[in-house]
């Protein structure tokens, strides 16, 4: 699954630190940011995966050691006087809701996102949720990379609206959730909302719906992934980014023309990251997976939607 002929995949947005409580327990200080969940999640499907991001000088080597042990190319992490960004948030005990109890963003809000020669080369690029304006400005110095997608969120929709629909329009795929998307859009329909985003810019549209799914929308056809059912879930926090990981490290691992087939199935190779990291907390669901158990697991969302037609 991860070889020398993959493509090159660059991720742009924040390594942090997540403080995380609800019904498993309180966990401070553990490894977050999305571009660290998006990272670990595509270095399964190439080794040519970079990041592009900022932290403090209170983050342990410990974690830039385990980026580069995935052979995750960490030559483009700042490391600048200050904290490292930190999000503390409180789920509730079923899962279905987070509260966000602090947010310091350190060094992270003078994130000015440069690229260096190599990752101006990328062949796929994903704008992590940063400042719209940061997203037009990473696209602006990469060489017109084959692949490029987004995330943004509710924030940026309230106060950068307009740098928001610059960035859209330069994008071929967004990835957000339905909160997001009905938002974006003024329609509570996610059809009619995926109408009107996608002329906004992104070709295509992935719009996650947490143990809903996610659902595809692109010219002439839609899809449906759908979420794998799990005994124990304990830690959401990332799991739309380690989708976006999956999605994007398939696409960079796939040897064809990367049409709406291959995309299909990158939705589910995005599903099957996402169900791995929310079984534990951080970035441990992601740790020591192989390729026949992220194989296996494919195999079972393919059987989730297995039907006899006749």
């Amino acid at each position: 699954m991860n070889n020398s002929a993959n493509r090159s995949l660059l991720v742009v947005g924040s390594v942090a630190f997540d403080d995380i409580d609800g019904p498993f327990g309180h966990y401070p200080q553990l490894l977050g940011g999305s571009a660290s969940f998006f990272s670990a999640a595509a270095a399964y499907f190439t080794n040519k995966v970079s990041i592009v991001g900022v932290v403090g000088n209170d983050f342990p080597k410990e974690h830039i050691e385990y980026f580069e042990s995935r052979s995750i190319d960490t030559s483009g992490i700042e490391h600048a006087d200050g904290k490292t960004f930190l999000w503390k948030g409180k789920y509730s005990d079923d899962l279905s809701h987070r509260e966000t109890l602090d947010t310091q963003l350190g060094v992270f809000a003078d994130f000015q996102p440069k690229l260096g020669e190599s990752h101006k080369e990328c062949e796929l690029l994903f704008l992590g949720n940063i400042h719209p304006s940061l997203q037009v400005s990473v696209l602006e110095q990469a060489n017109k990379p084959a692949v490029v997608a987004a995330d943004t969120m509710n924030f940026w929709m309230d106060c950068a609206l307009d740098e928001l629909h610059l960035m859209l329009a330069k994008v071929q795929t967004l990835i957000i959730n339905d909160e997001e998307a009905r938002q974006l859009s003024g329609e509570y329909s996610l059809v009619k909302a995926a109408v009107k985003i996608r002329a906004m810019g992104p070709e295509t549209l992935v719009i996650k719906r947490g143990d809903a799914g996610a659902m595809l929308f692109y010219e002439g056809g839609n899809f449906f992934a759908p979420a794998l059912p799990l005994e124990e879930p304990r830690d959401p926090t990332g799991a739309g980014d380690s989708f976006a990981g999956g999605f994007m490290g398939y696409l960079a691992s796939y040897n064809g023309v990367i049409d709406h087939e291959a995309i299909r199935t990158a939705m589910i190779y995005g599903s099957v990251m996402a169900s791995f990291l929310v079984e534990q907390f951080s970035l441990d669901g992601l740790r020591g997976l192989d390729e026949a158990m992220i194989r296996e697991r494919f195999d079972l969302f393919r059987e989730l939607s297995r039907f006899n037609h006749e």
